[in-house]
């Protein structure tokens, strides 16, 4: 009985060993108005097509920023794209040519030029617990 009870044990604490978590803070929202989408992604290749992520996750606004954990990630590569549905419309708008009307984050802020950052660019290695702050762009 004790060598069951060792086993669930050892177990439990390995497989809490194996998670991670990832803490995300969304700064400077233009306003509380509408949902912040976070989107969090793990293949490079499907990044960061709405097809592609792995989870999703929609909280209200609120000004200055919002904060969410994605939790049980098994440690990795991860990236991180986020925009401020300011009408709760659950689309991105955007407007002539694409341009964005809503606001737009990556993680590590990579920078938008003519589309999106590669994953590369916004990739963060977590291995534990990690907190990563994104701040928006209008």
């Amino acid at each position: 009985m004790r060598f069951i009870y060792f086993i669930a044990v050892f177990l439990l604490f390995q497989s809490a060993a194996q998670s991670a978590e990832l803490t995300i803070i969304v700064k400077q929202l233009r306003n509380s108005s509408g949902t912040v989408h976070i989107a969090l992604y793990n293949n490079p290749a499907t990044f960061p097509d709405a097809d592609g992520m792995i989870t999703e996750t929609k909280i209200p606004a609120r000004q200055p920023a919002v904060t969410w954990t994605f939790d049980n990630l098994s440690p990795g590569r991860y990236a991180v794209a986020v925009y401020h549905d300011e009408n709760s419309n659950d689309e991105f708008d955007q407007g002539l040519f694409g341009i964005p009307l809503e606001g737009y984050a990556f993680s590590n802020n990579a920078a938008v030029f003519f589309g999106p950052p590669d994953f590369a660019e916004a990739a963060i290695d977590v291995k534990n617990a990690v907190q990563h702050t994104i701040t928006m762009d209008y």
